[in-house]
C-alpha cells in the first residue's frame, strides 16, 4: 500500500499514466525474491489461508522513482481512514501469528505504509490506529489471496483492488469511517466496479475469514450481512 509520497517503479508509473523524466536516476532498494513451497494436502485446496506457502529466497536490486521525477496525469489525493479499531489490531496480529505470518514494524519500508512478503508483513510505524488497522488488513489480504498460484493468474490492478476492497469491507464492519479512501486507492490502480464485481466472491470470503478472527461468530450473530452491505457501497464508489 503506497503512501502520499508516491514512490513506484518505472512500469508502475507507466500503468498509472505517468512517465519517468529523461535523465532521472532511480532510488535503489532491495526487493524481495519470493518462491513457492508447494502444499498438496486437502486443506490447501479448500481453505485460502492454507494454500501454497510463499517463502523468502533472498533480495535483488530494484529501482523506484518519486512522483517528482515523473510527468503525466494527476493522481488522486488519498483520504485517510478514521475511527477507533479498538482491540482489533491485536486480534488481527494474533490471527496472523496463528497462521505463521510474522508481523514487524519497520521505518525502512517508508514511504510504503505496509508491505507483504509472503509469510511476513511489515507495517510503517507512526500511523493513526485506524490507518494502521486498515493497512494491516490490506497486507493480510495480500497474504491470504495473492501468495499462491492465484498471484500468477492476476494483475497488480486486480490484486490491489481486491486487497483494498477487503480492507474497506472489514473497516466498515468494525465501524471505521473510510470515506472515499478505498475508492481513491482503487482508482489509483485503475480498478473499477466491473473488476471488483468479478472479484467479489474472493473478497467476501477473505473479509469473512478476517472478521471471524476479530470476533468469533456466535449463534446470535453473523458477519455476512455487514460484508454484503459494505461490498455494495464499495462497488458503487468505484
Amino acid at each position: 500500500m503506497p503512501s502520499a509520497k508516491r514512490v513506484a517503479g518505472f512500469w508502475t508509473w507507466k500503468n498509472l499514466g505517468r512517465s519517468v523524466k529523461a535523465g532521472q536516476k532511480g532510488i535503489r532498494i532491495l526487493a524481495p525474491i519470493v518462491g513457492v513451497r508447494r502444499k498438496k494436502d486437502a486443506d490447501a485446496s479448500q481453505d485460502i489461508t492454507k494454500q501454497n506457502e510463499r517463502v523468502l529466497l533472498g533480495f535483488r536490486n530494484a529501482y523506484v522513482f518519486d512522483i517528482s521525477q515523473t510527468d503525466g496525469v494527476d493522481l488522486p489525493a488519498l483520504n485517510e481512514v478514521t475511527g477507533d479499531p479498538g482491540e482489533n489490531i491485536d486480534r488481527l496480529a494474533a490471527f496472523l501469528k496463528s497462521k505463521g505470518i510474522q508481523l514487524v514494524y519497520s521505518e525502512k519500508i517508508a514511504p510504503a505504509l505496509g508491505m507483504s512478503y509472503g509469510g511476513r508483513i511489515a507495517i510503517l510505524p507512526g500511523q493513526s490506529k485506524a490507518e494502521e488497522f486498515s493497512t494491516l488488513v490490506h497486507e493480510a489480504a495480500h497474504e491470504m489471496m495473492h501468495k499462491a498460484e492465484r498471484r500468477t493468474a492476476t494483475t497488480k490492478t486486480v490484486r490491489e483492488t481486491e486487497a483494498e476492497a477487503v480492507a474497506f469491507v472489514v473497516g466498515k464492519a468494525i465501524g471505521l469511517v473510510t470515506g472515499s479512501a478505498s475508492a481513491d486507492y482503487i482508482n489509483l490502480y485503475h480498478g473499477n466496479a466491473s473488476l471488483l464485481a468479478e472479484s467479489l466472491e474472493v473478497v467476501q470470503q477473505t473479509a469473512n475469514v478476517i472478521l471471524a478472527a476479530l470476533e468469533p461468530p456466535t449463534e446470535d450473530s453473523a458477519t455476512e450481512p455487514q460484508t454484503s452491505e459494505a461490498d455494495a457501497e464499495l462497488a458503487e464508489a468505484a
